[in-house]
């Protein structure tokens, strides 16, 4: 019971984050403080997930799931290198 409730906070916390990600790529002005609601909404959301799925599960699905948020860590950071760099690279005159 208490597992669940803790699962069921987290899960809805994570959700909210990444909503209020998706209303700052809405509303925010420029691209690269787009990028940035993006990327730390979303890394700070799927670690609320990851962290609220584990106590449901066994050692291997707690590996399986901070492997998948480890990979989402590493491919967020490096696409946002890649994007950020183009978005800089296009407005230099």
């Amino acid at each position: 019971m208490m597992l669940d409730a803790f699962t069921t906070v987290m899960v809805l916390a994570g959700a909210f984050l990444f909503m209020a990600g998706t209303v700052g790529l809405l509303r925010f002005p420029d691209k690269l403080s787009r990028l940035h609601a993006l990327t730390k909404v979303d890394n700070l959301g799927l670690g609320l997930i990851v962290a609220g799925l584990i106590p449901q599960g066994g050692v291997l699905l707690a590996l399986k799931l901070l492997c998948a948020w480890l990979l989402v860590q590493l491919s967020g950071a490096i696409v946002t290198q890649l994007i950020g760099s183009s978005v800089r690279d296009s407005n230099r005159p």
